[in-house]
């Protein structure tokens, strides 16, 4: 697929461009139809917000809060109130909304702040806030603000008007895409390799808006959706073709024509690419097991713009490396390859050291990685979920401003009143207990409707307090019981309390299914017990630690004033199966490069010491920019304005640079090492019965050794091999040693050059003891016995400049 997508690459690229063009235009004609089924079955504020629908019909809906405040006089003002008794009528009038209830009658003298400057009306509409049609709400708006001026502030607050309060849009995702342009520039030192995964991750998710637009006109897909959607197609469109660019690249370096690092290219990252992805689909998947119905539509969304990433960079991405041509190397490449100055991509100092040194010390790694991830873990302990009220808002939104003027006028209870709803007439005594509770600011009971009755509770606290749900508790657990009355509590603050359960309670079994689904996935992959398991407990450890960084920031306030994001509250309820789907499904990409690299090398040599040391050296560069990639483009979601995703963006930032460069680079290769052979163990009989599902292409298929693998052509025949790195006494590889192997009586059996991370691989025709001599100008040579035995040995060199051994 990948030679057909090369050799017909002006196709493939009219085949997108014109699937892109065409997604667009119907996507734009057809417009959206976003709706969230928000349905928690079995729950109080669901009981309550049913018999709300049976009593009040036309009032059942979404309340809102139209505030308003006069900087001279008072709101009872003649001038004042026309306006306000005119704008509040029309708004009355208008189809949607269910009822209007305003200061300025008998019933509403209460809604008048004590020194008379600041008022509030309801506006209550006839469906649930994600349910009312936007254009309703942003009549609402407009009727209500055009009464401001000459010293008149209006502003107005509320779930259904946060809808039309969105942020700038397109701020975040720009920001990411320079980021990433910026860390791809440096990574490969090439124009047009950097543009190359940028432009098929906007491909990708571009396609899936679209699409994501088109599915929401069939069937519920919320707003969320779409944020999410390009939250996790940038991150991994561009990551995606990064591998596979890298590896293309690699290719050419070590001597290859354009179209057969191209093919080979896709054939081993191109699989390990289409692998992950799977395992993000998966991983997104495992939400439907919560049942919570508004998360199918961010399944969907999310879903499709992963597919259309990876489709893009197994079809696409080849197409545009056939354009490119050679040009995908920068020019000191290009002019070091014409003039045969280099055969391969050296793996970095860095790296190499940095891989040299888990092997050497693999304990003292292991546990300050330990450490860390479970000191950033401790305040998890502590973490709170709930609703996250409009006082995390931008300071210059109406929503915002209306939440101040609220607290500013009737205290922070007034931005989320519950309900005490009582089937049957409410008694007097339930009225009074519930005025006479700890934490309640204002009671008002409602006339009886159809057999319904409504008792209006304001707390003397914020939503997103926690005396807030503390009440609630108290409400239903001591107060209505003692009425002995059959009442329920609900309301946006009561909804989100029930969500938060829910949430809680079913998200063992949610992590349950996803770590198991992906153990099975890395099981079939690298025939091994070991490596799941170790891939299930990282994550674990990943999630821990970046919901601790979460409970710091945003629970606690640590660095809320930098990021500009309010104060500091609980963790929004839907967040956690969000997050963890996600986190989930990138960790294992990263878990797939590396483990399939050190697999290619295991089933090459079946030495497990060089296996993980080569798989960390060769990936730890790409898979850290990659993950520097996914850190700039999520935390430019803080841009974004919305404080929901400000947080996601945060805490994927964190769970990614802890999983890339704290567990990935570090604890997974250091356990790898002490665990030794054990890594690659699995039972014969579960062998047998296992389906084959390869990452690595069989190597009688693939069009040539991997960069910096030993040449196959030394073993052959060999009754074993004798292998390791030559390196200088700073760790730098050596490429083009001398690595020559010959009898104690000097007669030479092999001679090998290393390549260019330093590798060499010579055969030995039966156990015994050799003379293994290494040179290499000017750093040197070194000769040492060797004796091998029935399986291979490793030996690494290292070479002093001046340095002469010499073996009698």
């Amino acid at each position: 697929m990948a030679r057909w997508c090369y050799r017909h690459r002006l196709v493939v690229l009219v085949l997108w461009v014109g699937a892109l063009f065409g997604l667009g235009v119907t996507a734009s004609s057809a417009g959206t139809n976003y709706a969230e089924v928000f349905s928690l079955p079995d729950t109080d504020s669901k009981r309550a917000y049913d018999l709300m629908r049976k009593a009040f019909p036309e009032r059942a809906g979404d309340t809102d809060t139209v505030v308003w405040k006069t900087d001279e006089g008072t709101v009872r003002d003649a001038a004042v109130r026309s306006r306000m008794e005119d704008a509040l009528a029309e708004i009355g009038r208008m189809e949607g909304v269910g009822a209007v209830a305003g200061p300025y009658d008998e019933r509403g003298a209460a809604q008048i702040s004590e020194d008379g400057r600041i008022a509030y009306a309801q506006v209550t509409f006839a469906e649930q806030a994600d349910a009312v049609p936007k254009a309703l709400v942003q009549d609402v708006v407009d009727t209500a603000r055009a009464a401001a001026g000459d010293g008149l502030q209006v502003e107005l607050g509320g779930q259904a008007i946060t809808r039309v309060q969105e942020p700038p849009t397109g701020t975040a995702e720009l920001v990411g895409i320079l980021a990433a342009a910026v860390v791809l520039f440096l990574a490969f030192g090439s124009v047009f390799a950097m543009l190359l995964p940028i432009v098929v991750a906007v491909f990708g998710v571009a396609g899936g808006m679209f699409g994501t637009q088109l599915i929401s006109h069939v069937t519920d897909v919320p707003e969320l959706a779409s944020l999410l959607a390009t939250l996790i197609g940038l991150g991994v469109g561009i990551d995606y073709a990064l591998f596979i660019v890298t590896r293309h690249r690699k290719g050419i370096l070590s001597g290859k024509d354009p179209e057969e690092a191209a093919v080979a290219a896709l054939n081993t990252s191109g699989r390990a690419v289409l692998f992950a992805g799977g395992t993000v689909c998966i991983a997104l998947a495992g939400m439907l097991v919560t049942n919570l119905r508004f998360l199918d539509g961010v399944v969907i969304g999310t879903s499709l713009t992963v597919v259309l990433s990876v489709l893009a960079a197994i079809t696409l991405l080849p197409a545009l490396l056939g354009v490119l041509g050679h040009r995908v190397l920068s020019r000191r490449q290009r002019r070091r390859l014409a003039a045969s100055e280099t055969k391969g991509e050296q793996v970095s100092g860095l790296a190499a050291r940095w891989s040299a040194t888990v092997q050497r010390r693999p304990r003292a790694v292991a546990a300050v990685a330990v450490v860390l991830m479970a000191a950033l873990a401790v305040p998890l302990l502590s973490l709170r979920l709930g609703t996250v009220d409009q006082g995390n808002d931008d300071a210059s939104t109406t929503t915002r401003k209306a939440y101040d003027l609220l607290a500013e006028g009737f205290g922070p209870g007034f931005n989320g009143p519950l309900q005490v709803v009582v089937d049957g007439e409410a008694p007097t005594g339930l009225v009074k207990a519930v005025e006479d509770t700890e934490g309640v600011a204002q009671v008002a009971a409602a006339p009886p409707a159809n057999g319904v009755s409504v008792i209006q509770v304001v707390p003397t606290t914020s939503p997103q307090d926690v005396e807030t749900d503390r009440l609630i508790d108290t409400l239903r657990e001591d107060v209505i019981p003692a009425a002995g009355v059959q009442a329920h509590v609900g309301g946006v603050t009561a909804v989100s309390k029930d969500f938060a359960s829910v949430t809680g309670d079913r998200l063992p079994l949610f992590v349950g299914t996803i770590i198991g689904l992906g153990f099975l996935l890395l099981l079939l992959a690298f025939r091994s017990l070991v490596v799941p398991l170790t891939a299930a407990v990282m994550n674990l450890l990943a999630a821990a630690a970046s919901f601790g960084v979460l409970v710091m920031v945003f629970q606690w306030g640590v660095g809320l004033d930098v990021l500009g994001l309010g104060k500091e509250g609980p963790i929004a309820s839907f967040l956690p199966i969000i997050m963890l789907s996600l986190l989930f499904g990138l960790s294992m990409d990263y878990q797939v490069f590396l483990v399939s690299r050190m697999h290619e090398e295991w089933v090459h040599t079946r030495d497990n010491a060089r296996a993980v040391r080569v798989g960390l050296a060769e990936t730890s560069r790409v898979i850290n920019s990659a993950a520097l990639i996914m850190v700039c483009v999520f935390l430019a979601f803080v841009l974004s304005g919305d404080y929901g995703a400000a947080m996601a963006g945060v805490g994927l930032a964190a769970a990614v640079a802890l999983d890339a460069f704290v567990l990935r680079t570090a604890l997974v290769p250091a356990v790898m090492h002490l665990l030794g052979r054990a890594n690659w163990w699995l039972p014969a009989g579960l062998e047998k019965r296992l389906p084959h599902l390869a990452v690595e292409p069989k190597e009688e298929d693939d069009d040539g050794p991997p960069a910096s693998a030993p040449e196959e052509k030394a073993v052959d025949g060999a009754a074993s091999v004798v292998h390791g790195f030559v390196r200088t006494p700073e760790g730098e590889p050596v490429r083009g040693a001398a690595v020559t192997l010959l009898t104690p009586g000097g007669r030479q059996l092999d001679r090998v050059a290393s390549l260019a991370d330093g590798a060499y691989v010579v055969a030995v025709p039966s156990p015994g003891t050799y003379l293994l001599a290494v040179s290499a100008s000017p750093h040197g040579a070194r000769a040492a016995h060797v004796t091998v035995g029935e399986g291979p040995l490793v030996h690494d060199v290292e070479l002093t400049p001046g340095g002469v051994d010499v073996v009698s």
